[in-house]
C-alpha cells in the first residue's frame, strides 16, 4: 500500500524533500497542487508510483506551495539555521539577494504591487544581523558573460560535443526536468552555473581573500524567489570552492531562504519594513548591470545574453533594439524572435512552464526549426512567479506578475547605457583580471561551470514513455498562455475574480469554469446530486463517490438531493455554489458567508449551473463556460446559460 494519498487527490510529496513540505493537518484535499503539477508543470501524471518504489517525483519548483490555499504546502524552512549562524560569533553571514525578491517583497507589507524595494530589503537584512549583503545580480552578470561566451563558441565553432540550440541552465527545476525526462538534451544545456551557483564559490574564494575572511567561517545565504534553489545548492557538484581550497566539507552556498521566509522573519521581529531607510549593498560584488536585473523575468536571460553575445561576435556595442527586445518579452508561454548578429540570423525562443517544453519539443519533432538559443523557465512569468514568492497571484493572477515584470524592466531602462550590459560591469571586469583570467578559462570552467546527469532512472521506466505532452484533463488546454491560468480547476484561483457579489455569474466572465459534469441534452434529467451528511460536500454524478473527498467518510453518508436543487440560473430550488479557491461544493438559497474548508468569504462562491454548447448541444455543468467544449472543442464563446 502506498504511503501517499492517490495522485488523483493531491500531489505526492516525499518526506525530506529539500524544497517543499506538507503540513498534514492543514491539507483540505482541494486538488490545487495536483492540478498545477499535472497541467502546468507536467510532472504529475508522467510517472507511476508503482514503478518508482513509491517515491514521489519532484522538480522542486514549489508551484504546489504557491497555489495551496491553506498553507499546507510550504517551502522547506531554513530561517532557523540562518538565525543560529547570525548568533554564532565565529560565523560570518553573507546574504546574496536575487533580482526578483526586490520587486515582490513589498507586497508582504502592504506596499503597492511592483514596488522596487531594493534599499529597504538590504536594510532589513542588515537589521536582522547579516554581516555582508551582496547582489546576486552580480552573479547574474557573471552567468551572462560565461553563458554568452559559450553560445558564441557553439555558434562559431559548431562543436558536435556542444550542439545547437543552446538551452539556458539557470532554472534548476528545468534542469532536473530535462535530466529525468529528456536526458538526450543534456549536451544542449549550457554548462554555465546559475547566478547563485556562481555567486557561492566566488564569495568563498575571491571575496574571502579580498576581505581577509577565513572561508571556513563564511555562511553563504541566498535570498531567492525560488524553492528549487534549496535543491540546487545541495547537488553534489556544488562545492567548487571546497575543491579549489582543498576543504572538502564546505558547500558553495549554505542556505536558501525565500521571499516569504524573509517576510515572515521580519514580521516575527516586528520590523516596520516600509519605514526602513534605504541601505546599499556592500561594495565588492555589489555592482550589477541592468542585464542582471531583468534576469528575473521570462525572456530576461535571453535578452541579457544577446546583448553580450552581439558585442562578443561583432566587436561592437549591441544595437538599441537589443535593449528592449519586445518579441521575447511578455506573458505568452512561448515566444520567439530572429536577431541579426553580424551576417547571421540567429533564431531564439523563450518558454516558461515545463508543459510548454513538452509541447515545444513535440513541435520540433514534427516541424523542426533551427534555433540557436532557447530560454526555459519553469515558473509563471519566470523567477518573478517563483515558488517562494508572495501569494498575491492567487487573487490577482497575471496582473500581479505583470507589475513585477514591468518593475524590473523599468529598473533596467532607468540605468545609464554603460550599465545595461553584463560584460561592461566594472566589478566583473576586475574579477576576471585578478582571479578568473577570462571567460571559459580553465579556472572559470572548474568554478563556474557544471555537468548534468541522466536521472531518468528516477522514473522507474523508460523516459521515452513520458516525453510527449498529454492532455491529462480532457476538454481543457491546461498550459496554453501564461502561468497555466486556465487549468481545469483554476490552479488555486490564480485566475479567479478578486471580489464581486457571491454567485454573480458576471463576476466569472473570462474565468473558465471547472467542468463538474457534461451530458447530452436528452440526458440532463439523469444528472443526480448528492450531499455528504457529515461535512456538507456536494457531489454531482450518477452515484455518490466511494469516499467523500473532504471528510473521507464512505458512500453511505451521502443522500440524494437532486429534487431539492436547481441547475438553472433562475430555476426553483436551492442553488449549488462552488468556492473558486478550494473548490468546495455546497448548496443553499444563498452562498455561504464563509467557506467551510478554506474560510474565504462569500465573494469566492459562484453559482453552478448548466451551460449549453450552441454548436453540438452538449450540456456542461460549471460556474462559467469552460475553455472549450469537451465534445466539439469550440471555445467558451459558443456556450449559453440555461
Amino acid at each position: 500500500m502506498s504511503k501517499h494519498l492517490s495522485p488523483e487527490i493531491r500531489v505526492p510529496i516525499e518526506p525530506g524533500n529539500p524544497s517543499v513540505e506538507r503540513i498534514e493537518e492543514k491539507c483540505i484535499k482541494c486538488g490545487n497542487c495536483r492540478d498545477i503539477c499535472r497541467d502546468y508543470i507536467s510532472v504529475l501524471g508522467y510517472y507511476d508510483l508503482a514503478h518508482t518504489d513509491d517515491t514521489a517525483v519532484c522538480i522542486h519548483c514549489g508551484q504546489c506551495a504557491n497555489v495551496c490555499p491553506t498553507g499546507a504546502i510550504r517551502e522547506t524552512p531554513e530561517t532557523a539555521y540562518v538565525k543560529a549562524a547570525i548568533k554564532d560569533p565565529e560565523k560570518v553571514v553573507i546574504v546574496s539577494t536575487s533580482p526578483s525578491v526586490r520587486i515582490s517583497l513589498g507586497e508582504e507589507f502592504g506596499m503597492p504591487d511592483g514596488s522596487f524595494v531594493e534599499g529597504k530589503m538590504v536594510a532589513l537584512l542588515r537589521r536582522l544581523g547579516a554581516d555582508y549583503v551582496l547582489d546576486t545580480n552580480f552573479g547574474a552578470d557573471l552567468t551572462i558573460v560565461e553563458e554568452a561566451s559559450e553560445l558564441v563558441e557553439r555558434i562559431t565553432r559548431r562543436d558536435p560535443a556542444r550542439p545547437l540550440p543552446q538551452f539556458t541552465s539557470c532554472c534548476p527545476a528545468w534542469v532536473k526536468f530535462a535530466e529525468m525526462y529528456y536526458p538526450e538534451l543534456l549536451p544542449h544545456i549550457s554548462t554555465a552555473k546559475s547566478p547563485i551557483g556562481m555567486q557561492g564559490p566566488t564569495i568563498k574564494t575571491y571575496f574571502a581573500k579580498k576581505m581577509g575572511i577565513d572561508p571556513k567561517s563564511i555562511v553563504n545565504v541566498a535570498l531567492t524567489p525560488c524553492t528549487a534553489k534549496k535543491y540546487e545548492i545541495r547537488r553534489e557538484e556544488m562545492h567548487a570552492a571546497g575543491r579549489y581550497l582543498g576543504i572538502e566539507d564546505i558547500r558553495d552556498m549554505d542556505y536558501v531562504i525565500t521571499t516569504r521566509e524573509l517576510a515572515a522573519w521580519a514580521k516575527e521581529e516586528a520590523i516596520d519594513f516600509p519605514s526602513l531607510a534605504d541601505s546599499s549593498y556592500d561594495p565588492l560584488m555589489g555592482e550589477a548591470s541592468g542585464a542582471g536585473v531583468i534576469f528575473g523575468n521570462t525572456g530576461g536571460v535571453m535578452e541579457a545574453a544577446l546583448r553580450t553575445a552581439y558585442a562578443y561576435i561583432t566587436k561592437t556595442p549591441a544595437p538599441e533594439k537589443l535593449y528592449e527586445l519586445t518579441p521575447v518579452r511578455g506573458m505568452d508561454g512561448f515566444r520567439e524572435a530572429s536577431v541579426k548578429i553580424g551576417d547571421m540570423d540567429v533564431n531564439v525562443a523563450v518558454l516558461y512552464g515545463t508543459a510548454n517544453v513538452r509541447k515545444f519539443l513535440d513541435r520540433q519533432r514534427t516541424n523542426p526549426k533551427d534555433y540557436a538559443f532557447v530560454e526555459v523557465m519553469t515558473c509563471p512569468g519566470g523567477c518573478i512567479g517563483g515558488g517562494g514568492q508572495p501569494k498575491g497571484t492567487q487573487e490577482k493572477g497575471n496582473a500581479l506578475l505583470k507589475e513585477r515584470i514591468d518593475g524590473l524592466y523599468a529598473r533596467d531602462a532607468s540605468m545609464a547605457p554603460a550599465k545595461r550590459a553584463s560584460h561592461e560591469n566594472s566589478e566583473i571586469l576586475a574579477l576576471y583580471q585578478s582571479f578568473y583570467g577570462k571567460p571559459l578559462s580553465e579556472l572559470a570552467e572548474k568554478m563556474l561551470h557544471t555537468a548534468y546527469f541522466d536521472r531518468s532512472a528516477l522514473l522507474g521506466e523508460d523516459a521515452g514513455k513520458f516525453q510527449h505532452y498529454q492532455d491529462l484533463h480532457p476538454g481543457q488546454d491546461n498550459t496554453a498562455g501564461a502561468a497555466g491560468q486556465n487549468t481545469a480547476s483554476g490552479a488555486a484561483g490564480m485566475n479567479a475574480p478578486a471580489g464581486g457579489a457571491a454567485g454573480d455569474l458576471a463576476a466569472s466572465a473570462g474565468v473558465p469554469g471547472r467542468i463538474l459534469a457534461h451530458v447530452r441534452p436528452e440526458n440532463l434529467n439523469t444528472v443526480r446530486v448528492w450531499k455528504c451528511t457529515v461535512c456538507g460536500e456536494v457531489h454531482i454524478g450518477s452515484e455518490p463517490p466511494a469516499e467523500c473527498p473532504v471528510c473521507h467518510q464512505g458512500k453511505d453518508v451521502f443522500i440524494e438531493i437532486t429534487g431539492e436543487v436547481t441547475l438553472f440560473r433562475d430555476g426553483d430550488g436551492k442553488k449549488l455554489w462552488e468556492c473558486d479557491v478550494c473548490h468546495y461544493l455546497t448548496e443553499g438559497e444563498q452562498a455561504p458567508a464563509e467557506c467551510h474548508l478554506c474560510h474565504q468569504d462569500s465573494s469566492h462562491f459562484h453559482q453552478v449551473i448548466a451551460w449549453k454548447c450552441t454548436i453540438c448541444q452538449e450540456i456542461v455543468i460549471a460556474t462559467a463556460p469552460p475553455v472549450e467544449c469537451p465534445v466539439c472543442h469550440q471555445g467558451s464563446s459558443v456556450f449559453s446559460a440555461l
